[in-house]
């Protein structure tokens, strides 16, 4: 269902632009790269100087590689553009302490303590936050999403319409519908 249009005349100012890609390399590992874009649509004046429209603010990158069970292996970032040179890009190095990571296991929270505040740059942790759900998109390439294992399958009761006790389950994961609780 689509948003409902406008109801007031608008112009737009400002575009952040996120794109993720999962890619399987040739050694049997996955690596997934986000990148992380804010483009003004106006001249921006900032204490650095003046960018002008269409000139990006920000251009962060990560690369990070995955073993099997969604652990880090290893990890890159960079920033291409940013509001402060010199300054902003100096923590990119900090981010191989993503390495030895687990995307499923706790990671974004981990990511907050990590690189909070000072101790990261804002817009590449706030890009390390969609990692966890691309990882598990580009390893589904590879398996049918209701393929019998014997395993509860990973997605099940990670979202409201894959409730175990949902019409959605029932319909298209029949083993693991569980009917609802009696409502008192």
């Amino acid at each position: 269902m689509p948003l409902p249009p406008p109801s007031v005349g608008r112009q737009r100012v400002h575009v952040r632009r996120i794109e993720l890609e999962g890619f399987r390399r040739d050694d049997g590992l996955l690596e997934l790269e986000a990148s992380l874009v804010d483009v003004k649509d106006v001249d921006y004046p900032i204490a650095s100087g003046l960018r002008p429209a269409g000139e990006p603010i920000h251009f962060m990158r990560v690369r990070v590689t995955l073993d099997p069970a969604f652990t880090i292996v290893d990890a890159a970032a960079s920033s291409e553009r940013v509001p402060y040179p010199g300054g902003c890009e100096v923590i990119t190095p900090d981010y191989r302490r993503l390495i030895g990571l687990n995307l499923v296991r706790g990671f974004r929270k981990t990511v907050g303590e990590m690189f909070a505040d000072v101790r990261g740059c804002t817009h590449i942790s706030e890009l390390l936050l969609s990692l966890p759900t691309a990882a598990i998109q580009t390893f589904a390439t590879f398996r049918r999403d209701n393929e019998d294992t014997g395993e509860k399958p990973f997605q099940l009761d990670r979202c409201h319409a894959l409730e175990t006790s949902t019409e959605t389950v029932r319909r298209y994961y029949p083993r693991w519908f569980r009917k609802p609780p009696q409502a008192d």
